[in-house]
């Protein structure tokens, strides 16, 4: 296992391996993230996370979700603040209980938040992490994969720049900026994202 979660009533150790020698503490935080990783987001950002929908391909959904009758979803979201996509999420989803069902398809819950609802800490797995270099910047991406019972995910995820996790709000402001510039007509001085309401926001 790449992630090793454990605990005594005295200590909580987290071990990460065959990480890059080069990984940040924040990094590390982001790549242990269990289902949380929006309220981590935004605790560093300090701003909301929205998820807006890329594509979710479902399916038939002949029968309700069980054990014999499992239902499939293949997704992506992107996880975006201050009008900056801050992570690719590429997801499969599957469903053997009507309860996760219900959370997941028809109240449109995002997989973090379907847990929350649940109620329940999944298990979590730590497939694998690497870092990429793509149009001039650096990427982190781990795949992973998230299950309770009736409900199993695993999840690619790519946070598109690593600079984001060294510069913070002056990385956020880098797109605001060049959007100011090219938009000097604009008098409407609200921070974007107080303005742009896509998808689900944290709670």
């Amino acid at each position: 296992m790449l992630a090793v979660d454990s605990y005594s009533t005295a200590s909580t150790n987290v071990e990460l391996a065959c990480i890059p020698d080069d990984t940040t503490g924040l990094e590390r935080i982001m790549l242990a993230a269990q289902g949380d990783l929006q309220r981590l987001l935004s605790s560093y950002f300090a701003r909301p996370i929205f998820i807006e929908l890329i594509y979710a391909h479902c399916s038939p959904r002949l029968k309700p979700a069980s054990p014999e009758n499992p239902i499939s979803q293949s997704r992506q979201v992107h996880l975006v603040c201050a009008s900056r996509t801050v992570c690719i999420a590429t997801s499969t989803v599957t469903i053997t209980s009507p309860d996760c069902e219900r959370l997941f398809l028809d109240e449109k819950f995002p997989i973090g938040q379907t847990f929350r609802q649940l109620r329940r800490h999944p298990k979590f797995s730590l497939l694998n992490v690497e870092t990429r270099a793509t149009d001039g910047k650096r990427e982190l991406r781990r795949t992973y994969k998230l299950e309770t019972e009736g409900f199993v995910a695993e999840i690619l995820e790519v946070f598109p720049d690593r600079d984001m996790f060294v510069r913070g709000e002056a990385w956020l402001m880098e797109r605001k900026g060049d959007l100011e510039t090219t938009c000097a007509g604009s008098t409407d001085s609200r921070p974007e994202w107080l303005s742009v309401r896509k998808g689900n926001t944290v709670h």
